[in-house]
């Protein structure tokens, strides 16, 4: 079947529909919501059966819903009607939501049900939940909604005949909901709120006097003081007393600032480290190492999933340290939202040479697949239970297994930031893993790939099925397995030999000049393109156009045939 996404951007929950649809044999293609002619027009060229709308910020034209079948996928209950589902339910502590299918009208987010999907709430940032929960319960629901339009014979629901629908229209929460009042609010609400902002749009407040975005709050326990009075420093973050404890705000947009895109606490208000003393920073880097049964367990939860060249050192003198242990495996964990991401292009974008902090952060990257390729004392193992994009999946490639938690979204290429070259080795380990032919088409492609296909494409070595708990928990026993395979010491002794033979044919060195030379030229050379993308990326800049390795309908000279099913 044929089915056109609609969408204000290529995002998390726009990338695992794309996958999933794709993977159940659909033709799907991408228009990104500019104006209501283009759209038109998009549906015009595509014929689609389906127009899909998983993430928009403002209704679909009338001339296309009037003509087509247009689903729009609404992060609420049945009933729940608005731009801001989600922020609602977080700042209500709601316990259970939800993901609803409805069928585009003249009333938004009112229209027919299609499919729902409903999942449990605990005390999660928006962002979190969204990449999480949100998409999980949407694949779910849009895959029914697909089949149902399939099989021919479904009605969707009314609305208002919905058995007990408990949702309700709530407008666009401002920032005077978000509010909070430091004199009066529990540390529970005020993260409540903040949680609610994260990713977008933040909480509106005041740090050192100046006005500025709140985002990635977390408790502080056993920390208190007078309500409102920042306390010291943490790691990047700066810890704000509440009425009845303390929260650790890690991430700021200023307002009135040089840069007005979201940095670490300790970056953004840099002129005033001095003026609070640093507390215990233990594990405030997003870095913790744990051990059990031989095999040691790498955390590293980065915000965004950025590596900064700092982090990247950081994480390093943590794995040599795991490396010194007396166990037989490593595995790499990431963190909860995401494995990694590569580079941290917002801390770019703040230096005061981007280019220069671009060819630091990309050497650190380097630092690290190097030494992760270059270990023979132990057995290292990627798993990824969250997203990874760019260097962060090169990263992954750089251990022994990559294990793969089935719903995760890889995006193993660097050309949508500005035809960036890459680097972390990739021409090394990807061609080892899927031949040179393959890789250059990987490369190229520039689309997102589920779990199950890294699997088939010999990426990934695993795919494992569950939710991050159970997912973590499968990796700990597999881990544990291997590390009690009688076997063990031949299969270092093979691994050692095999990279002492490779090393002998080609050193990892030259690999990794000849990237890095490539990535001179986009950092340095004439050709601005890395630097525009990376400004608009940070800038969340809106698109003009959809990409074209997105819009296969826009494709020149691309022959539409319909096909029935």
């Amino acid at each position: 079947m044929r089915i056109l996404f609609l969408t204000h951007s290529f995002n998390s929950l726009t990338q695992r529909l794309f996958v999933d649809l794709t993977q159940d044999g659909h033709e799907v293609s991408i228009e990104f919501d500019i104006a209501d002619s283009v759209t038109e027009e998009a549906a015009a060229l595509y014929q689609p059966d389906i127009v899909l709308a998983p993430f928009l910020k403002r209704a679909i034209p009338d001339t296309v819903w009037r003509n087509h079948v247009c689903m729009v996928v609404h992060p609420g209950i049945v009933g729940d009607r608005g731009p801001s589902a989600l922020d609602w339910a977080i700042q209500r502590g709601e316990s259970e939501w939800g993901v609803t299918v409805l069928q585009a009208d003249a009333v938004m987010d009112a229209g027919n049900v299609w499919a729902t999907e409903t999942f449990s709430m605990g005390v999660e940032k928006k962002s979190s939940l969204y990449r999480n929960q949100v998409t999980e319960a949407a694949s779910k629901a849009v895959r029914s909604a697909v089949v149902r339009y399939l099989d021919g014979g479904f009605q969707p629901c009314p609305l208002e005949q919905w058995p007990n629908a408990r949702g309700e229209e709530r407008p666009l929460m401002r920032q005077a909901d978000r509010k909070i009042n430091w004199e009066a609010d529990d540390t529970h609400t005020v993260l409540r709120k903040i949680h609610a902002a994260d990713g977008f749009p933040g909480v509106r407040d005041e740090l050192f006097g100046s006005p500025c975005f709140l985002f990635d709050a977390r408790a502080e326990p056993d920390r208190a003081g007078s309500a409102g009075a920042l306390l010291g420093w943490r790691g990047h973050g700066v810890v704000r007393a509440t009425r009845d404890g303390a929260v650790r705000i890690g991430q700021v947009r200023r307002i009135d600032g040089e840069h007005a895109f979201k940095l670490p606490a300790s970056i953004a208000f840099a002129s005033a480290l001095e003026s609070l003393p640093l507390l215990d920073d233990a594990g405030a880097d997003g870095i913790r190492y744990e051990e059990a049964d031989g095999v040691g367990y790498l955390y590293f939860d980065f915000y965004n999933g950025a590596m900064s060249t700092a982090q990247c050192r950081q994480l390093l003198a943590a794995y040599r340290k795991a490396c010194a242990r007396q166990t037989r495996i490593i595995v790499l964990m990431g963190g909860e939202d995401f494995w990694s991401n590569g580079i941290h292009l917002n801390l770019i974008e703040a230096a005061s040479s981007p280019a220069d902090e671009s060819w630091e952060n990309i050497q650190a990257m380097d630092d690290m697949a190097e030494a992760i390729i270059r270990t023979t004392s132990h057995l290292t193992i990627a798993a990824l239970g969250g997203n990874a994009g760019a260097g962060g999946v090169f990263l992954a490639l750089a251990t022994d297994r990559v294990w793969a938690r089935q719903g995760v979204v890889l995006n193993p290429h660097y050309k949508n930031m500005g035809n960036l070259y890459g680097s972390e080795l990739w021409t090394y380990t990807l061609p080892k893993r899927v031949g040179a032919t393959r890789a250059e088409s990987i490369m190229h492609n520039r689309l997102p790939l589920g779990a199950a296909q890294a699997l088939r494409m010999g990426i990934a070595d695993a795919c494992i099925e569950g939710d991050m708990a159970s997912f973590r928990m499968e990796v700990k026993k597999r881990a544990m397995e291997l590390s009690l395979m009688p076997d063990h010491g031949e299969h270092l002794a093979a691994k050692a030999e095999m990279r002492q033979r490779e090393e002998s044919i080609k050193p990892l060195l030259l690999y990794r000049e000849a990237e890095l030379a490539e990535m001179r030229r986009n950092f340095y050379g004439f050709d601005p393109s890395y630097h525009y993308a990376r400004h608009q990326f940070v800038h969340k800049a809106l698109h003009a156009w959809t990409p074209r390795h997105l819009c296969r309908h826009r494709d020149i000279g691309r022959h539409i045939q319909r096909v029935n099913f």
